[in-house]
C-alpha cells in the first residue's frame, strides 16, 4: 500500500519568512525553504518484515522489489480458499450432469454456479492478498528513510520505508500583499543557496487564496503591508536542492507593455 502524505515539519522558521530583501538589480527577495511529499510504502496487512533490500540514500526505480513480509497466513488462506474451490467445481459438474440428465432443478445448477464463481473470487481475493506480501516501489525516487527493519512485527498500514520522487520536491516561500500582484501561476522564480549551484530555477505552482500572520479583521492601510502570502515552486533541477534547506527566492520582474513593443 502507498500513502502519499504532505510533510511540513518546518513551522518554526516561519517568522523568517516575513524578511524581505531587495536584489541588486531591485528585484523582490525573501526567504524560503525546501520542503517535499513522501511517498510512504507498507502493507495492507500486519505482518513481520523477512527482507529488506534498500538502504536509506538508495536510488530506486518504479517496480524495483524493496522488502518482503511473511507470508504464512495468506498461504493457508489460500490453500483453503482453492480446496473451497475444486469442492465447488465438482458440486457444479454433478449438478449440470444431473440437470442434463433430467434428474436435477435449474435451481440447483444455478446456485452450484453462483457458489463456484464466489469460490473462484475468494481465490483471487487471497492471490491478491499473497502477492502484496512482496513489495515494490510505486514510484522512482530516493529511500529517505527506513522504520522497519527484518524480524520487525509491522502493523497492517503502517511504512516500511518512505521515498522520494525527484518530482515531489518544492520551494515555498512567502511573499507580502504588496508584492502579490508580482507573481502568478507558471512565473520563474531564481533559487539560490549556499553551495547550491548558479542559476536555479523553479516554477510558481501554488498561490495561497488566503493571507497568514494576520488575525480576520478589518485591515488598516498599515496592517495590510503584513499580511503575507504561501508560494509554492517546483524547482527544475530537484536533485540540486536538499528537503529542509533554506533558499533565498528571487522574484523576476515582469516585463512591461512598453518593453515587450
Amino acid at each position: 500500500m502507498s500513502i502519499t502524505r504532505y510533510v511540513s515539519g518546518l513551522g518554526i522558521i516561519a517568522a523568517l519568512l516575513l524578511l524581505a530583501a531587495c536584489g541588486r538589480n531591485g528585484d523582490l527577495t525573501v526567504q524560503g525553504w525546501i520542503e517535499a511529499e513522501f511517498v510512504f510504502v507498507g502493507p495492507d496487512e500486519q505482518g513481520r518484515v523477512e527482507t529488506l533490500s534498500v538502504r536509506e540514500g538508495d536510488k530506486v526505480e518504479k517496480g524495483q522489489p524493496v522488502f518482503t513480509v511473511d507470508e504464512d497466513l495468506q498461504q493457508a488462506d489460500l490453500h483453503s480458499a482453492e480446496a473451497a474451490l475444486a469442492n465447488a467445481n465438482q458440486a457444479l459438474m454433478r449438478a449440470e450432469t444431473l440437470l442434463k440428465n433430467k434428474t436435477g432443478t435449474q435451481a440447483t445448477f444455478d446456485q452450484a454456479q453462483a457458489t463456484q464463481r464466489q469460490a473462484e473470487a475468494l481465490v483471487r481475493q487471497m492471490q491478491t492478498r499473497l502477492a502484496r506480501r512482496k513489495l515494490v516501489s510505486p514510484v522512482s525516487g530516493t529511500v529517505q528513510q527506513v522504520y522497519y527493519r527484518p524480524g520487525e512485527l509491522v502493523p497492517a498500514g503502517r511504512p516500511v520505508i518512505s521515498l522520494l520522487p525527484p518530482s515531489n520536491i518544492k520551494v515555498r516561500f512567502y511573499v507580502p500583499e504588496t508584492s502579490l500582484a508580482q507573481i502568478a501561476y507558471g512565473d520563474e522564480v531564481l533559487v539560490s543557496c549556499d553551495g547550491c549551484a548558479p542559476d536555479l530555477k523553479a516554477k510558481v505552482s501554488f498561490i495561497s487564496g488566503s493571507s497568514e500572520y494576520t488575525p480576520p479583521v478589518i485591515y488598516s492601510q498599515d496592517e495590510r503591508t503584513k499580511l503575507v502570502f504561501l508560494i509554492e515552486a517546483r524547482p527544475e533541477k530537484p536533485d540540486a536542492l536538499r528537503v529542509g534547506q533554506p533558499v533565498s527566492v528571487t522574484l523576476l520582474p515582469k516585463p512591461t507593455a512598453q518593453a515587450a513593443k
